[in-house]
């Protein structure tokens, strides 16, 4: 199956073709390709591959320094990035994108800085002695709405992991992406990870995403971004981690303080507009606390739509039940304007009530902007159902939200809702994707069956490490030696080994350090950090002789 990009225009033209346009990352000349983009997608995940060898035996020391400073490099570009994101794709809110960049960067190391998913562990009781191993090469899907935070979280748990990475950004982020993988590229490098650790593709299409999840060197696809994008890498025949698309619904009971879920629930939709995933699409509020809700709603920026308004709102977001992708994380006031409604300045969301959760409802199904559907029911466990409902529609597996203060409720919605996250009287944005509440934090938000996805929780750096387990007997008549002080991993010693190159291709005095046709972030120079040996240079020369090949023969057939 072919990857699926978004139709969507992107408010402005990308980089020129055949060049990055991104500091730190070599203009590419232009070269032929054969069908499915095959040469550039091999030369990227062999580099990577050679990367993802050395790095794997690096010691727990060594990678928590190398994390330690991509963090650091991607927090204090964590504004200006967000920046670039909001130019490049027209979503969402400058300052909501500097939260979620700094939370992807320092705020991960913050997390997982003091795990240790590098160093062999031993059960002395058990006899078993467990090595860690990466992955190797991991080969990133994100998407548009949340660019650089997923880029910076994805980056981040791979260096944690000895991974390389492999980044392939959603067409109208690719720019930005690209500036976001270079930061942490290049002070991981600095810091001693193997150069080609962290690639980002600068110029994604669909031959070339098709080839890079196909290809076997490629060792687990995490995919972030629609359905079609995820079920492509699903099919690629490579392992992947995919996740489906939200349709958060959120239930306040009659045990809820009203204020509190008011002020929860708007600045919840509000954030970043609402491009994240993990966003209330639908409020399902208990009739005897309604009117007090709607009122706290409307003193926090809230505008109640009047029916007629509430058709004028669906007709505008909506085309039959398709979200129109161009009022993604768009203002709640410029949704109301093109809706031909008056609201004030103020304005962050706009509430929509309807009547029925059903799929005829295109108000009841995901909406990645400030729109948020309102429904009002009689008791708690109709509300119950109600957000099954919403479910059905789409979003199973995802998350959901709850304002309540009585545990039995609580309780019956945990075991009713067929989600793998519910936050409970926090907002759900920030409270499922683990930055306001203590699940694991991430930018990728897994489905579990029934979203049809083997990731049941939050992403997390565990996922991307697997263990040998060295198994003793169990009898007593079988000793286990002591392993005590033995460390299989080493701290590199001296310059940290370049990826090689052939002689013709290399040009220390432009910064290039890759193979023709490989799109890459690098901090150093070519012959900056030491010398290929003569097997590893006869083996890319013999790759490039391939490579050539094939573009002759994809011009000749052409």
């Amino acid at each position: 199956m072919s990857a699926s990009f978004s139709s969507r225009p992107g408010p402005g033209p990308g980089p020129a073709s055949g060049s990055s346009g991104v500091p730190g990352i070599a203009s590419l000349p232009a070269m032929p390709l054969a069908p499915g983009g095959t040469p550039r997608a091999l030369a990227m995940v062999e580099r990577a591959e050679w990367a993802a060898r050395a790095f794997a035996r690096y010691d727990i020391a060594t990678v928590r320094r190398i994390a330690h400073a991509a963090a650091l490099a991607g927090a204090a570009q964590a504004c200006r990035l967000a920046e670039e994101a909001v130019r490049e794709t027209g979503f969402g809110v400058v300052e909501h994108k500097v939260v979620k960049n700094e939370s992807c960067s320092i705020g991960l190391w913050q997390a997982y800085g003091d795990h240790d998913y590098v160093s062999p562990r031993i059960d002395e009781q058990a006899k078993i002695l467990r090595v860690p191993r990466p992955a190797g090469v991991i080969l990133a899907l994100t998407p548009s709405t949340n660019p650089v935070a997923t880029t910076f979280s994805k980056i981040m748990f791979g260096l944690l992991t000895r991974n390389a990475i492999v980044i392939s950004p959603h067409p109208y982020a690719a720019g930005v992406c690209a500036e976001a993988a270079t930061v942490m590229a290049q002070a991981a490098v600095a810091a001693g990870a193997p150069d080609g650790c962290v690639q980002v593709v600068t110029e994604p299409s669909v031959p070339l995403v098709d080839a890079l999840m196909a290809s076997s060197r490629v060792s687990l696809i995490v995919a972030t971004g629609g359905t079609a994008m995820v079920r492509a890498a699903h099919s690629s025949g490579n392992p992947a981690l995919g996740v489906g698309p939200g349709n958060v619904p959120v239930l306040v009971d009659a045990t809820a303080d009203p204020g509190a879920a008011a002020t929860a629930i708007l600045d919840s939709k509000a954030f970043d507009n609402s491009v994240l995933c993990t966003n209330e699409s639908v409020l399902i509020v208990v009739e005897s606390v309604a009117d007090a809700l709607e009122k706290a709603l409307t003193r926090q920026g809230a505008h109640l739509t009047s029916p007629a308004e509430t058709d004028a709102v669906r007709a505008v977001i909506f085309d039959g039940d398709r979200l129109r992708t161009e009022w993604i994380g768009r203002e709640a006031t410029a949704i109301a304007a093109a809706a031909g409604i008056r609201v004030p300045a103020r304005t962050r969301v706009l509430i929509t009530p309807i009547d029925l959760v059903v799929p005829e409802e295109a108000l009841a199904h995901e909406k990645l902007l400030p729109v948020l559907a309102l429904t009002r029911v009689p008791t708690a466990e109709r509300g119950i159902d109600v957000a099954r409902a919403v479910l059905r529609i789409s979003g199973q597996g995802h998350s959901a939200a709850i304002h309540s203060r009585d545990a039995a409720t609580v309780m019956a919605f945990g075991s009713s809702v067929p989600v793998m996250r519910i936050s409970v009287n926090v907002g759900n944005s920030l409270g499922s994707s683990g930055f306001h509440t203590n699940l694991a934090p991430t930018m990728t938000i897994g489905t579990g069956f029934t979203g049809r996805s083997a990731l049941t929780a939050n992403l997390a750096p565990e996922h991307l490490v697997a263990e040998t387990q060295v198994a003793y007997g169990s009898s007593p008549a079988t000793p286990m030696p002591s392993f005590s002080g033995l460390d299989p991993w080493y701290a590199p010693d001296g310059p940290v080994p370049q990826y090689p190159v052939a002689s013709n291709l290399d040009d220390a005095a432009s910064g290039r350090s890759a193979g023709r046709g490989a799109e890459h972030a690098s901090a150093s120079s070519a012959g900056a950090n030491g010398v290929a040996g003569p097997q590893e240079s006869d083996e890319l020369r013999d790759h490039l002789r391939r490579l050539i090949v094939e573009e002759l023969r994809a011009m000749v057939k052409g």
